[in-house]
């Protein structure tokens, strides 16, 4: 809730900083750009020590960093020190006490068949942060300027640490029930992985989702302020996403349970698409913008849960953070693109017109590619006598 919330509230902090700083839109993109991809790169890094150390010392790590980056913020008046501050350091923080070691951890003590289920919890704990902090984050930009804001961030971060004694214990734990381990070490692991098809369709697609969300969680505030709405609206928003994730990841949690997931995410792919289609031919009031973030919210992160469900079906659990992070290292490499290209699209065109065209093709295109994947049919869950 934390480590996502924070992160997934930034944007709200592009329009304020490009005022005081004075730096170019085009600058500011690229840091965002650069921490959607170091959030992907901490995520194999943190999921193999994880692994190794188990989960307690990397979410400490995780926290303290993401604080320093965000406390650093406010003094960073260049475009390298935004860089440094937001695109690296922030993003280290918040990917290293993220999704890559929070399921491996989590799914060391289930059954396959729970694992799905647990892995749309801990999502829809992540959707939860986004929908408290982006009002909360709205409000403090208003009442202590934005400096004031992400110092308040920093604070709430640290105010997370007791948590990690509660989520893991302080040792590795070692592979439970089904953990069928790909190779003898990470990178055994790593090697015999990418050489499946099925895992690199799935890295294709979570590739789409990636440039999807950093597109929009950066570029949606332009977007409100281009249509002349006020920033109010983007925060909500932002929140509406958020709350929406929460059933979306718990309803697809449930449904790998009862359905094969790469049909799953498909249909969400797909349903992007299609969604994006009807946003470009209404009318842009604030109504539409709140219809469109409650059904961006259903898949938004909702794919997380079928993309980690696929990943220990095909390698096992023992090495799960380290794979499934690797798999997030390819979301994030399109979160960069989708971050950057906003950025460079609005300074060429003016708009974001070309950017939803792209988006809705590339969401098309995911929802095809997730289906040759290699996944057996789900058993049937007996009924009891």
């Amino acid at each position: 809730m934390v480590t996502m919330g924070a992160r997934q509230s930034l944007g709200l902090f592009i329009s304020p900083l490009q005022n005081s700083t004075g730096l170019g839109i085009t600058t500011i993109s690229l840091a965002f750009a650069i921490a959607q991809l170091m959030w992907g790169v901490i995520q194999p890094v943190s999921g193999a020590v994880a692994d190794r150390y188990g989960p307690a010392r990397i979410l400490i790590a995780g926290l303290v960093v993401l604080a320093i980056g965000m406390a650093l913020t406010p003094f960073m008046t260049s475009g390298f020190g935004l860089i440094v501050s937001l695109g690296v350091l922030s993003a280290i923080g918040s990917g290293a006490g993220s999704f890559s070691v929070l399921i491996g951890a989590a799914s060391q003590h289930l059954t396959t068949d729970k694992r799905g289920k647990a892995a749309g919890i801990i999502n829809a704990g992540g959707s939860l942060g986004q929908f408290v902090f982006a009002p909360v984050a709205q409000t403090l930009i208003q009442m202590l300027g934005w400096m004031g804001a992400m110092w308040s961030l920093a604070v709430i971060t640290v105010g997370a640490l007791p948590l990690v004694g509660v989520v893991s214990p302080a040792g590795p734990v070692r592979g439970g029930a089904g953990a069928g381990a790909v190779g003898s070490a990470p990178w055994q692991a790593v090697q015999d992985a990418i050489e499946d098809r099925s895992y690199l369709l799935l890295h294709a697609g979570f590739f789409t989702c990636g440039f999807h969300i950093a597109f929009l969680v950066t570029h949606l505030p332009g977007e409100v302020n281009l249509c002349g709405l006020p920033p109010a609206v983007a925060s909500w928003s932002l929140a509406l996403i958020g709350l929406a994730n929460i059933a979306g990841s718990l309803i697809a949690g449930w449904c790998t349970q009862r359905f094969r997931s790469k049909y799953i995410l498909a249909t969400m792919y797909g349903s992007r698409a299609l969604l994006i289609a009807w946003y470009l031919v209404e009318p842009r009031t604030k109504w539409t913008f709140y219809a469109f973030a409650v059904g961006l919210g259903l898949t938004w992160l909702a794919t997380v849960p079928p993309t980690a469900t696929i990943v220990g079906k095909l390698f096992g659990i023992r090495y799960l953070s380290t794979l499934f992070g690797l798999t997030l290292l390819s979301h994030q490499i399109g979160g960069f693109l989708g971050a950057y290209l906003g950025g460079l699209a609005l300074v060429r065109f003016g708009d974001y017109q070309w950017m939803w065209y792209a988006d809705m093709a590339l969401a098309a295109a995911a929802a095809v590619i997730n289906l040759p994947i290699r996944e057996a049919r789900i058993a049937p869950v007996s009924s009891p006598a």
